[in-house]
């Protein structure tokens, strides 16, 4: 786990002030690896490289990064490739391996494979390989999108990195992008490749690059498939399912460093927690947070059930209205751009704590979205079973009523949201009426000048994704609910994942999301899915003997929740008026600072609202209102460095 920056000619020009603008964009991601930092930049000033290393694998200098390979290719890479063992095997004889790195396994692969190697590689990872052989870049991102990547061209010049702020010196501006705003106002996260900032892309997750002379070009290598395996049968399912569950912990635990979790209390951060104490007898170092000064904020008491069902230590902190006015400006930054719920401030400082006792955490992150755990998913289900009932079409993808009326009760606190989406009736497009449940905009039409949002693209852009008949033939709403979470909400609480994790030096792992696993689900019939009327209830069926019973029962899980709504009333409140009553933010051309503070005191709980609109103006204060300072870090002098590391000085390139 590291983080990577770079730049690449696409021109035969060489890069001016190559030096300095590579020392620039490393120092900017400086948290992300603080066991080692290399730079290279090649003789003919077209191509730099710099890496920041979080040494987890392989911990002894020969792992350092840029790492060049006997045939002149150099690589930075940041992530994990957790089956490098099996890899390093079948590679054999065809590499004289140096290290014991997953690095070299991965570039070694690239070599000797090419683009193809993506299809073996089990793990979270972004990458960049130059080869000089052709004077070509290429880059890829893993399949869900774990692990950042970032870049802009300006000028004829690819410049790319783990994080947005790596880029900042380089832009000729710092401006908010229409497209961006527009996804970010609509969903509080993003859908296409544009962020928050004009000129800075993302490359999707399931995306490589390659870069030459002939300029850009951006390809998907893998898409997940919704065919279905007709097969009726849930205690196969649930055989299979926890196969592959065993194994991808197993994986997940490979390291140098000692590796713990987190834990909420809920059903996935604690089957993560349980699994890896019974594969692990050292991953036995759990951490949660709470909050303890308003009542219904504190799920320590499941976590704690949890924690000794897996013989740990829980490692708790009391989280309070003074770590957020102290920490929330550093939770913005290392973000980059503000994305999905309030979450990110408590993850923040669970993070922080987990730093402070190892380099390495398993999280339950992307078992919602896999299987079907928001209560829109079964509002969505309900649908399409009274839908397929009355028009007599039900069959193994839709029981009767019976089956799942014990279960409905789960929806009762969720009638606001059942009533939003029926609203405009049942049996239309269901397309629109996903959208309609999770776009926000219309939420914050007193505080935001709507005027400035691109409905048109949103649409399309929801739309291309929603109803891509590639990957789910017919209406099958279940399904085309989880996809869209799965391509553009997931990769959202990744960002999180990612930046919280790392702004202290920590490692995040997430073993849910192993290709396995998701392709599995992906072919599950949605009757074995939302068995009995239950979300999640394949992992109750794989699991019932493993996770206590009184988490799989819960129906008050929150998802972290955050006392904003007592927060702004009371300890806050002074925090969020100096705020917005700023003469700054007063003049932001998108925001009406009135209404805004008005929708601070009437915030019902658990407010995205007004979480969306804080973060906003925290975003633009720290990039938009310093960017001179970003700009100046380009004069500062580098200190020295050597263009070479360990694979380069034995291979005599």
């Amino acid at each position: 786990m590291c983080g990577l920056t770079g730049f690449f000619s696409l021109t035969q020009a060489p890069i001016p002030q190559a030096s300095h603008t590579l020392w620039a964009m490393s120092r900017l991601i400086s948290h992300r690896g603080p066991d080692g930092e290399g730079r290279y930049i090649s003789p003919d000033q077209r191509l730099g490289l710099g890496h920041r290393r979080l040494a987890i694998i392989d911990l002894t200098p020969s792992g350092a990064q840029p790492m060049h390979g006997p045939d002149g290719k150099v690589m930075v890479f940041n992530g994990e490739i957790y089956n490098y063992p099996e890899l390093r095997a079948e590679i054999g004889s065809r590499w004289q391996f140096k290290t014991q790195s997953d690095s070299e396994v991965l570039l070694a692969a690239y070599s000797l494979w090419g683009e193809a190697c993506l299809t073996k590689l089990r793990g979270m990872f972004a990458f960049v390989i130059y080869d000089p052989n052709d004077q070509s870049l290429f880059a890829a991102r893993d399949a869900f999108g774990i692990k950042p990547f970032y870049y802009a061209v300006i000028e004829g010049i690819l410049y790319f990195g783990s994080e947005m702020k790596a880029l900042m010196p380089i832009l000729p501006e710092i401006k908010t992008d229409r497209i961006g705003f527009s996804e970010y106002i609509t969903f509080q996260y993003s859908v296409t490749d544009q962020t928050l900032f004009s000129h800075i892309k993302q490359l999707l997750p399931a995306h490589a690059l390659r870069a030459d002379g002939n300029g850009l070009k951006i390809k998907r290598y893998w898409n997940v498939s919704h065919k279905v395996n007709p097969n009726p049968d849930p205690k196969w399912w649930a055989e299979a399912l926890r196969e592959r569950m065993e194994e991808s912990i197993t994986l997940h635990l490979r390291s140098d460093v000692p590796v713990g979790a987190y834990l909420s209390g809920g059903v996935d951060s604690g089957l993560t927690t349980i699994l890896a104490s019974q594969h692990d007898i050292s991953a036995r170092q759990s951490f949660h947070g709470r909050f303890t000064q308003y009542p219904g904020y504190d799920e320590s008491h499941y976590a704690q059930i949890v924690a000794q069902k897996a013989h740990n230590q829980l490692h708790v902190i009391d989280i309070t209205a003074d770590d957020f006015r102290e920490n929330i400006t550093k939770v913005i930054y290392h973000l980059d751009q503000p994305v999905a719920g309030p979450g990110s401030f408590p993850q923040y400082m669970v993070s922080k704590l987990a730093s402070q006792h190892l380099k390495v955490v398993l999280g339950g992150q992307g078992g919602d979205e896999i299987f079907g755990g928001y209560a829109r998913y079964f509002v969505g289900y309900l649908e399409a079973l009274l839908k397929a009932n009355i028009m007599g079409e039900a069959d193994q993808f839709a029981p009767g009523f019976n089956e799942i009326a014990p279960n409905m009760g789960v929806l009762r606190e969720y009638i606001p949201l059942i009533k939003q989406t029926w609203e405009k009736g049942l049996f239309g497009p269901q397309h629109e009426r996903y959208l309609r449940i999770i776009d926000r905009s219309a939420d914050l039409a007193g505080e935001v000048r709507l005027d400035m949002i691109d409905y048109d693209h949103v649409a399309s852009a929801f739309g291309i994704i929603y109803q891509d008949e590639t990957v789910i033939e017919g209406e099958r709403p279940f399904e085309r609910m989880t996809h869209f979470d799965f391509k553009c909400l997931l990769p959202a609480l990744l960002q999180v994942e990612d930046r919280m994790s790392m702004a202290h030096g920590l490692e995040s792992r997430v073993p849910f999301l192993d290709l396995p696993i998701v392709e599995l689900i992906a072919s599950t019939p949605t009757a074995v899915r939302f068995e009995g009327g239950r979300m999640k209830q394949m992992l109750r069926r794989s699991f019932d003997d493993v996770l206590p019973q009184a988490i799989f029962d819960r129906r008050d899980k929150m998802g972290f929740p955050v006392p904003l709504k007592e927060w702004w009333a009371h300890d806050l409140k002074d925090y969020v008026h100096d705020l917005f009553g700023s003469q700054i933010a007063r003049e932001r051309p998108y925001l009406n600072a009135d209404n805004v503070l008005s929708s601070f005191a009437e915030a019902g709980q658990f407010s995205r609202k007004t979480w969306g609109l804080l973060s906003l103006e925290l975003w633009h204060q720290e990039f938009h209102d310093k960017a001179s300072g970003y700009k100046n870090m380009l004069d500062d002098e580098p200190p020295p460095f050597s263009t070479s590391h360990i694979l380069s000085d034995q291979y005599a390139i």
